[in-house]
């Protein structure tokens, strides 16, 4: 019972931030904001709230190591595993600003709540304020600094027609799902915890960090399938800065987040950590600027690895 909550839970979490996202963008085009600026803002943010809402869920009832292995969880499986399998199915070409701005930022967000969970075993309210001012400082650079044309391929045109009482709807589907999706999911994953005898920070880095990042998942690999478009590592990159900034962010500035599994900082958040800084020597050896089909396969064992390790607590 508690795996068909745990699926229930998955299903209506992609179906609620699709209707998120749709009705977010749309709303945008009623303010005249432009496609630019909804690509790297609205949508982004969008995107986040399954995450967040398992991370808030979590930590309001009483699981902060879900909260957190969550989010450590689902940055390494964008990098072992979404980034992995993509490659694996189409060879993917890194642009220099991923190396210049994107992983640079990544890594700094990273270190800082590397920082802030080891400093006191907590992160607190003015920590999580902190992460997700960083973001907008974040945010507004890159705003500042793109081209007109950034990001226009991320947003649908169709939906700046869309009518009033279509957004209030997609926005009422869309919360009543997220706020369901991540009740079952997170009250499914604690009983499954419990049944099978490992701890919740197990389940939070491995089975709900696989879930909300299947979404990720399966959009790239169709993407790379039929090459439509180049797939974007900076989009994955910046799935991983919002995650910590935004979902950790703003879930500490509602409820303090303490680190209640050791597991936590001796181990999972240095494969976070690990899978991060691998990305720079992988695109620079041995060919440049390029992750092949055989480094996508060692991300992916990497990643298999580090499952093992989790489920065997070694």
């Amino acid at each position: 019972m508690s795996l068909l909550w745990v699926i229930l839970g998955f299903i209506l979490l992609v179906v609620g931030g699709e209707f998120l996202v749709r009705a977010s963008v749309a709303l945008s085009f009623k303010f005249n904001i432009s496609k630019m600026v909804i690509g790297m803002t609205v949508v982004s943010f969008a995107t986040s709230a399954p995450e967040l809402l398992v991370s808030l869920q979590a930590a309001l009832s009483g699981s902060p190591a879900i909260a957190i292995t969550n989010v450590v969880g689902s940055n390494i499986a964008n990098i072992g595993l979404v980034l992995g399998i993509t490659a694996m199915v189409s060879v993917i070409a890194v642009d220099k600003s991923f190396y210049k701005v994107n992983w640079p930022v990544m890594m700094v967000f990273s270190i800082v709540l590397y920082y802030f969970l080891k400093n006191d075993n907590v992160l607190s309210a003015i920590e999580g304020g902190i992460l997700f001012a960083g973001l907008i400082v974040f945010l507004i650079y890159l705003i500042r600094s793109a081209k007109k044309d950034t990001a226009s391929d991320e947003v649908d045109d169709t939906l700046a027609t869309v009518s009033n009482f279509k957004i209030v709807l997609w926005l009422l589907i869309g919360a009543a799902s997220l706020y369901f999706g991540s009740e079952w999911l997170v009250e499914g994953a604690k009983a499954i915890a419990v049944s099978i005898g490992v701890s919740e920070a197990v389940i939070g880095v491995s089975l709900i960090a696989i879930g909300t990042s299947v979404p990720e998942l399966a959009a790239s690999v169709i993407a790379a399938a039929k090459q439509e478009k180049a797939i974007s590592l900076g989009n994955l990159i910046g799935s991983n800065i919002f995650n910590i900034a935004s979902v950790l962010g703003l879930t500490a500035m509602v409820k303090p987040i303490p680190v209640t599994e050791p597991s936590i900082l001796s181990t999972d958040i240095f494969w976070m950590l690990g899978f991060s800084a691998i990305l720079i020597p992988l695109i620079f050896l041995p060919k440049r600027l390029q992750i092949s089909r055989l480094k996508g396969f060692a991300l992916v064992v990497g990643y298999g690895v580090f499952m093992f390790l989790v489920f065997t607590g070694k």
